[in-house]
């Protein structure tokens, strides 16, 4: 006997409408989702722990925005 998942079939976020898909997949990828945490901030060096990327909002877009001019 199988899962209960398994009785249902799946459902393709593609098939659906735009009221359904999430905003992760509409959303942009930005430049600085692919850096790995280093243990400071890829934008001022300040130094963070061993998950975060950047030490706030500002230094995360002023690095997005250098990003944009140095393509």
């Amino acid at each position: 006997m199988g899962t209960i998942e398994d009785d249902f079939p799946k459902k393709d976020t593609q098939d659906m409408g735009p009221e359904h898909q999430s905003d992760a997949q509409s959303a942009p990828v930005r430049p600085r989702q692919a850096l790995p945490p280093k243990g400071s901030c890829w934008y001022c060096e300040k130094p963070l722990d061993s998950v975060k990327r950047f030490c706030g909002k500002p230094c995360a877009d002023a690095f997005d925005e250098e990003a944009e001019y140095t393509r």
